[in-house]
């Protein structure tokens, strides 16, 4: 009898499972994490650094030190509970030891028969139903996994976060910006039951603009997004066409599936539209070396591989990097298996060393997005006038007439032709020169073909127009002959091994045979319902984005050295439910932020804090710093400052002086913008590789040389003085006081309450009140006994100084404002 792999690999967890289930041991939770990070680096996959010929991520090859069943004559359990320092393993050189705690763990897997399990990630999400728990707490199947964990040990879930928190919350995590002081408000106010009430804001945001804007921003991180190549002079590059896609398609609510289809290979679509090639500058985001003395093979061999390894992380969750060099360590991952996929990326006509803004082949002019539609319409009407007018050009009677007309020329006549004809002699023209002039003798001399451009002229100029706007930007595109790709021994360019062809994983399900050996058939193998990764990576960042962490703390490691899911029942579920549904990231979005458990209160009893510090079992709500362009695009929406234009160029906002020219070959110049330029979201910042945005980085921005998936939080000293020092953010500050004295009520404590609305959606306590009034008072007593001083903080930045406050009195609320900007509640999601 024939059984295919599925049913092989349910087979396969239903037998682990119950081995599991009746041992109380489990071989991927309990004993894989010890094997994989104590015995595999010499005992594992890599057959060139494997010791002892020993193998122990292969069950049949490990029993010879095994003894299923007999833990006593296990050399297993002998070698790692040794005490002679010659015989111990792992060998104390590795600085590494078996605990006794895992080591008793190890005897007892040894005892029930010591049985292997394929590890969890590479086997399908399972068909799992929500468990039924009798919880008035539970909002939807979300909570019902997690309400059971948390009633296993003995806990309870925190209550919800009041209606304050909770805009503020939700809104920060689905648009990056905080809720204004009417919606606070309307929310708080809201006579209707709380679910009602806050769906209709989830249903509101999820409809904002703001919603793409933000998703973009960690879509960025992973697609490695810059506005400069990245090395040596670091020129610039304009990929931002592709950014506002990204924008775009999450707006739209672009189904992930497609999302990811046409990143890798919408050029490769029946009949491609422009936006499905624009989405391929997913792969061309990587640096790019255009220095003069590089070997471009070198230089081609580097970008293929960092396509390969951002998508494998991007889509898989694995560190296929590992396997460029050798066998992977720990995963199942082969040097073969790593060329196989480098293979699919590696058929681009591009060369080594060309210029992201101009010569980086290959690359296509796209207007703006917004101006997209336009732009095809224009489109519509050129195209069949082009065509006409190149059918006069293609007749037989074309050529002798243009060759009539060229040995007529006269001296008056030459004088009418374009500057490069008129430049270069006559008898000089070559192949380019003969063909502009026969381009102009088409356009302007020839009756049939002036009698097209007459009508063809207008709608060309609109057209290059609207081109004008856009940008030139790399794209995907396909050789007609494939490349031959080799392993390379080491991971060397001029070192190919044996030839390989695209293809899959073998430990993964295979490509189905009608699909095409490209990149678009590894799309649609990534998107297949059978895949085991992509829809669970994909969901965990998702959780990630709005939880802090994901349910897979390593979002970059799905493999044998990440960290296994907290909840893997809900993770599976998720996963599964994602693609029933159509890959709805909105619809996945709405459910999550609609669980009590996202909307539990932050606040952490001591009892709690002690059981689960890293608030793993979700018994509260996340608290974390804001990410970096979140707190900066906060202080600039609060105050007034924002410009919420989208799309287009990159800007330059504030930057201290001399840091290009102190960092780049060649000591550029920055010139930062006037105007909007300063004030419109992070997302639209100029992305320098070299030197990135100096706010950003001090705020633990990823730096996006490389793809990064995984977030970074600390909390220096350096931050605090760019949050209480830098022009953007006291500018801001001035401006949020100028507001609160301009659209505030007339009494300072009406202004305090206004001023706190504001910034933290919540009036302020009596406490905070009082503070902020004394504050306040002796603000006001300062500046006015040293007027020098406030006018120095009042015209900081560039926005308009108002004239009709008292420089004094906006001074002393300019220090307010500064306090509130600066609270760890501000700029911690509560």
């Amino acid at each position: 009898m024939h059984i295919d792999w599925r049913t092989a690999m349910i087979l396969v967890v239903l037998l682990g499972h119950a081995r599991a289930g009746s041992a109380e041991i489990s071989f991927n939770r309990d004993i894989r994490p010890i094997l994989s990070d104590k015995c595999f680096a010499c005992h594992g996959p890599d057959a060139r650094a494997r010791e002892a010929e020993l193998r122990l991520d292969v069950r049949e090859e490990a029993l010879r030190v095994l003894s299923p069943g007999r833990p006593e004559e296990s050399e297993l359990l002998a070698r790692v509970t040794a005490g002679d320092p010659d015989l111990v393993m792992p060998p104390r050189k590795t600085h590494k030891r078996i605990t006794p705690r895992e080591a008793e763990r190890l005897r007892e897997w040894i005892a029930a028969g010591a049985e292997y399990e394929p590890h969890w990630s590479f086997l399908p999400p399972r068909d799992i139903a929500p468990p039924p728990v009798d919880s008035e707490w539970v909002t939807n199947d979300i909570d019902r996994f997690i309400m059971q964990r948390l009633q296993r040990l003995g806990l309870q879930p925190s209550p919800l976060a009041d209606r304050s928190t909770l805009i503020r919350r939700v809104t920060l995590d689905l648009t990056g910006l905080p809720p204004s002081p009417a919606e606070v408000t309307a929310f708080v106010n809201d006579p209707a039951p709380l679910d009602e009430a806050y769906e209709r804001v989830v249903d509101r945001l999820l409809a904002s603009p703001r919603l793409g804007e933000h998703l973009a921003w960690h879509w960025l991180d992973a697609a490695r997004y810059g506005d400069s190549d990245g090395y040596e002079s670091d020129p610039l590059r304009t990929m931002w066409p592709w950014r506002d896609w990204v924008v775009e398609a999450f707006n739209r609510n672009l189904p992930y599936d497609q999302f990811i289809i046409e990143q890798l290979a919408g050029d490769l679509l029946p009949q491609p539209t422009l936006r499905q090639r624009i989405a391929t500058g997913f792969n061309r985001n990587h640096r790019l070396n255009n220095e003069g003395g590089i070997l471009p093979e070198e230089w081609l061999v580097e970008y293929v591989c960092d396509r390969t390894e951002t998508t494998a992380t991007v889509f898989l969750g694995l560190t296929w990097g590992c396997a460029r060099c050798h066998d992977h360590k720990y995963d199942p991952i082969t040097q073969r298996d790593y060329y196989r996929l480098f293979a699919f990326f590696h058929n681009l006509p591009e060369i080594g060393n060309g210029f992201g803004a101009s010569t980086a082949v290959p690359m296509l002019d796209v207007p703006r997005l917004e101006d997209l539609d336009a732009f095809l319409a224009v489109q519509q009407e050129y195209e069949p006038l082009d065509r006409e007018q190149r059918a006069v050009a293609e007749a037989e009677d074309f050529e002798p007439r243009f060759q009539q007309w060229l040995s007529g020329l006269d001296a008056a006549a030459l004088e009418s032709l374009p500057k490069e004809l008129r430049e270069t002699p006559r008898d000089k023209w070559k192949d380019k020169q003969l063909q502009a002039a026969r381009e102009h003798y088409l356009r302007h001399v020839d009756p049939a073909g002036r009698a097209v451009e007459e009508r063809l002229a207008p709608v060309r100029k609109r057209s290059e127009e609207l081109l004008r706007r856009g940008a030139k930007i790399m794209v995907m595109e396909e050789l007609s002959q494939p490349r031959p790709t080799h392993i390379l021994h080491r991971g060397a360019y001029d070192q190919p091994g044996e030839e390989v062809s695209m293809g899959t994983p073998p430990w993964l399900p295979p490509m189905q045979p009608d699909w095409p050996r490209n990149r678009l058939g590894l799309a649609l193998w990534l998107v297949s319902p059978e895949h085991p990764l992509t829809s669970r990576v994909a969901v965990n960042r998702f959780w990630q984005l709005l939880f802090g962490t994901g349910l897979v703390k390593t979002p970059e490691d799905f493999g044998l050295q990440g960290e296994p899911p907290s909840h893997p029942e809900l993770l599976d579920w998720l996963a599964r439910r994602f693609i029933a549904r159509g890959w709805d990231v909105k619809g996945l979005l709405k459910e999550l932020v609609m669980s009590s458990t996202y909307r539990q209160s932050s606040v952490v009893s001591p009892e709690l804090l002690e059981r689960d510090p890293a608030n793993r079992l979700l018994a509260r709500g996340a608290r974390y710093r804001l990410p970096a362009a979140v707190i900066r695009d906060q202080a600039l929406a609060v105050s007034g400052l924002l410009v919420e234009r989208m799309g287009g160029p990159p800007v330059k906002p504030y930057q201290p002086d001399g840091l290009w020219q102190d960092i780049i070959k060649g000591r550029p110049v920055y010139q930062r913008d006037k105007g909007e330029g300063l004030y419109r979201r992070s997302l639209y910042t100029l992305w320098r590789r070299a030197v990135k945005p100096p706010e950003m980085t001090l705020l633990d921005a990823n730096e996006r040389d490389v793809c990064t998936v995984s977030l970074r939080r600390t909390n220096t000293p350096l931050q605090a003085l760019l949050l209480l020092n830098d022009v953007a953010f006291v500018e801001a500050a001035r401006a949020l006081g100028t507001r609160v004295l301009r659209e505030g009520p007339p009494t300072d404590p009406e202004r305090i309450d206004y001023a706190c609305l504001l910034v933290l959606a919540r009036p302020p306590r009596a406490e905070e009140q009082s503070l902020l009034r004394a504050e306040l008072a002796a603000a006001r007593e300062a500046y006015q006994a040293r007027p020098a001083e406030a006018q120095a903080l009042v015209s900081t930045g560039d926005s308009t100084v108002p004239q009709d406050v008292p420089m004094e009195e906006l001074a002393a609320y300019t220090l307010v404002a500064r306090i509130l900007l600066n609270l760890d509640e501000t700029i911690t999601r509560q």
